[in-house]
């Protein structure tokens, strides 16, 4: 067997990567990390692409040790990292070296942090994707003693080892109250003074909550459409009223269809901020117009870009954590 991570604290950790794109017409969800954008600037970091397998952490303590040296990054919610009992940055490129114990401890503020590792995993992939499902009956999570192979594609000196970004350009805000941007939904109309209620009201975070939908206390909006909808297919992000009144936010493991009305849907920047809300925080939602999410979109990926590139090609070999 060639090199292996091995985990000596298992907490809630698997590994995963974006998800399975462009499957939803076929009835599979994208699953994938909770939080996409941490998750992307995790890999960048660490020399990898965007989209390599990593090990998303959710909530729980979590370490490891690899028998080479590796570089990795940690991103998302955040923690307490210790590289060989020393405290090491998050945002940021670290050098590992062979046996040295990487610890994640204390995640707060948000749900799931993000540990990526230069040469990326080797594991299974089900339709292009590693990321769990349970419907497909893939993945799983990572236990205390469990081995994953390191790919063979780390390339020391290939990348850069440090990042010249200030991280608060990567880092995004943490903590409650969360404000999630929305537009409008499908059946919006069919609902009463929503600026009276959706958008101004504060909505607790159920523990009832999981990977599939957050589920929200607070006042539900009063609906003057129509009794019934017909199961359709439904976004991430989607706010659904059912009729218990207890609001529902679609996460990435969603089912694709669903029967409930859609009274607004998040922005796409907004769901990788509803992927680190955890039970008991307080969500506000704020209407946008598409045009201003496009363009919020668009300025994440713009850093997202500028990170690949900041990233790539030969840099200093010498000490990366930056």
């Amino acid at each position: 067997m060639g090199d292996v991570l091995t985990v000596h604290r298992a907490g809630i950790a698997a590994v995963t990567d974006l998800g399975r794109a462009g499957l939803t017409r076929v009835g599979i969800p994208g699953n994938g990390a909770a939080d996409q954008y941490s998750a992307a600037v995790a890999n960048l970091l660490a020399g990898n692409t965007a989209g390599d397998p990593l090990i998303e952490i959710t909530a729980t303590a979590f370490g490891f040790t690899a028998t080479r040296a590796v570089r990795i990054a940690v991103t998302g919610a955040p923690a307490d990292i210790t590289i060989g009992g020393r405290p090491g940055p998050m945002w940021r490129p670290i050098q590992v070296a062979a046996g040295d114990r990487v610890g994640i401890d204390r995640i707060r503020d948000g749900l799931r942090s993000y540990v990526a590792v230069h040469g990326s995993l080797d594991v299974p992939r089900a339709l292009g994707s590693c990321a769990p499902d349970p419907l497909l009956r893939v993945g799983g999570w990572l236990r205390r003693g469990s081995q994953v192979a390191l790919a063979g594609r780390c390339r020391p000196g290939g990348h850069r080892t440090s990042c010249e970004l200030p991280v608060d350009t990567l880092a995004p805000r943490f903590g409650s109250p969360w404000t999630i941007d929305v537009t409008g939904g499908p059946d919006a109309g069919d609902f009463a003074d929503l600026d009276g209620t959706l958008l101004a009201a504060d909505y607790a975070v159920s523990p009832a909550s999981n990977h599939i939908g957050l589920r929200l206390s607070g006042p539900a909006p009063a609906r003057t459409g129509p009794a019934e909808v017909l199961s359709r297919g439904v976004p991430v992000g989607a706010v659904e009223v059912p009729p218990s009144g207890e609001l529902i936010v679609l996460l990435r493991g969603r089912p694709v269809t669903a029967g409930y009305p859609v009274v607004a849907v998040a922005t796409r920047v907004a769901q990788g901020r509803l992927g680190q809300v955890r039970p008991g925080h307080t969500l506000r939602f704020r209407h946008r117009p598409v045009e201003d999410a496009v363009a919020a979109y668009r300025r994440q990926r713009h850093t997202v870009h500028t990170l690949a590139a900041a990233m790539a090609g030969p840099g200093p070999a010498a000490d990366c954590a930056g």
